[in-house]
């Protein structure tokens, strides 16, 4: 591997190597692994901008996301990151960064924060735990169709950054096999885990807690610092709660199903990431799960925020010597107003209308979600032909789940929306919302883009789904 400086990239790209201060206990220094053969399937145009690296021709974008060659000012070396969590509410000490770690990272030149590189398939490590390392094509490809369509929908999500195909042939249990390889980068707001303190909690460091917490406000949440431990201790705690909270919330307007909330995938920051299973809802099923492991529903759909409060109160555990612990359950117990004031606005972001008072705005998500339960409209579409409110009533008797507007369920609605305002009202004349339907990511849709490239290297599906994507970002100012 190359020395760190020895290819050029973007004037404007800002290296950061803040995760090197923790020390050699947190994580442990590893080799990528070699691929016979690359190419790129797919780089973030408009993240790579956003941090400095568009400049990147396609050599130089090979030799750092697929050969990871440091980028200059940044990590020397990758590391694997150590961590323990509960998976499916089971301790398991035996986690890590198994076929990952964390390559880079750099300033966000928008905002200043801090954004972590972080990569899957990119070969073994000390917690593969006799696995390969590696990651399946089509587990790639999934991943950026789930971050691209969560993003558009307004979730705070770790962003896929660059899939590239290195041309080995994958065995596993759970598709078609062989199967082709590849290796994914993640960008993200940290790389830290609610399964990294629980696995200082487990070894019994306490002063590895303690830096941790103050690496994590340092860094990451700086408006959580305060002179006393206990009371940093505290404010860290509802930071994180707040920021799960409003992922969560935004999960289910956006009719996602993670699939695996196990506490190694709850970051600090609070984002969406590390997607497996994952499906989007076709209706509004509180039963509707993911993964076709998950035999008990643990974490179906609407079990998502009570799975969070879950992840958070382990969390909570392992601050016990640095705060009280009545103190710590009362900010955990603030969890599901956090998570009711997310819900409510993320609602209406989705519906496309203003706020009219705290009762006029329960009323209203209590009216719609019900409907949506009771019916079985199809979920990406209701709020796709309703986006504006009663404005929107003319454009959704023109749609196809025009006959769920007719039943008597949906009176309650209709006195709800009456007397709201679109939050744009321009909006309704955007060409995406001009279409009969919206896009959606529903998993036959998913299995329909992967077959063309399973079969004949077919990337033109692939190609017009993350444009459709795109047409939707637009439509709501998020690209």
């Amino acid at each position: 591997m190359t020395k760190a400086g020895a290819m050029p990239v973007g004037k404007a790209f800002r290296p950061l190597s803040v995760h090197t201060e923790l020390g050699e206990g947190f994580y442990d220094p590893v080799e990528p692994a070699a691929f016979p053969k690359l190419t790129v399937r797919f780089r973030n145009e408009r993240w790579a901008k956003r941090v400095g690296l568009d400049g990147l021709d396609e050599a130089e974008w090979l030799a750092h996301f697929g050969r990871f060659e440091p980028l200059p000012g940044s990590l020397d070396e990758p590391l694997a990151l150590r961590y323990h969590g509960h998976q499916f509410r089971t301790y398991n000490p035996d986690l890590g960064d198994g076929r990952g770690f964390l390559f880079a990272q750099m300033e966000d030149l928008e905002d200043g924060r801090v954004l972590d590189l972080g990569t899957k398939g990119s070969g073994q490590t000390p917690y593969s735990r006799a696995g390969d390392g590696r990651l399946t094509l089509k587990g790639g490809v999934r991943e950026i169709l789930a971050t691209e369509m969560l993003e558009a929908l307004g979730v705070d999500t770790s962003k896929s950054f660059s899939l590239v195909e290195t041309h080995e042939s994958l065995h596993r249990g759970d598709e078609p096999s062989p199967t082709r390889s590849s290796v994914l980068v993640r960008l993200s707001h940290s790389h830290i885990r609610i399964g990294s303190f629980q696995r200082l909690a487990y070894h019994d460091e306490k002063e590895g807690i303690e830096r941790l917490v103050a690496h994590c406000v340092r860094h990451y949440l700086p408006h959580a610092a305060r002179d006393d431990p206990a009371e940093q201790a505290l404010a860290f705690l509802e930071a994180v709660s707040e920021r799960v909270a409003e992922t969560g919330a935004r999960w289910m307007h956006a009719g996602f199903v993670h699939g695996v909330l196990n506490s190694d995938n709850i970051n600090i920051t609070g984002e969406s990431f590390d997607y497996g299973p994952w499906r989007f809802a076709p209706t509004c099923d509180p039963e509707f799960t993911a993964a076709y492991f998950d035999h008990t529903r643990l974490y179906a759909f609407a079990r998502q925020p009570g799975t969070l409060l879950w992840n958070l109160t382990r969390l909570a555990e392992c601050l016990l010597h640095l705060a009280d612990k009545d103190r710590l359950e009362a900010v955990l117990g603030g969890f599901s107003a956090q998570y009711q004031s997310a819900f409510v606005a993320s609602f209406l972001r989705r519906l496309g209308v203003r706020s009219r008072g705290p009762e006029a705005d329960d009323g209203l998500v209590r009216a719609f979600w019900s409907f949506m339960e009771e019916t079985g409209a199809p979920f990406e579409q209701a709020f796709f032909d309703w986006h504006g409110g009663q404005a929107s009533e003319a454009r959704a008797e023109r749609n196809p789940s025009a006959e769920f507007y007719r039943s008597t369920t949906f009176n309650p609605v209709r006195e709800a929306l009456d007397g709201t305002e679109p939050a744009n009202p321009d909006l309704a004349d955007h060409s995406y919302f001009q279409r009969p339907v919206p896009c959606t990511m529903l998993i036959d849709e998913v299995e329909a883009i992967w077959e063309p490239i399973a079969e004949n290297d077919d990337w033109s599906a692939f190609e017009a789904k993350l444009a459709d994507i795109d047409e939707l970002a637009r439509a709501y100012g998020r690209a």
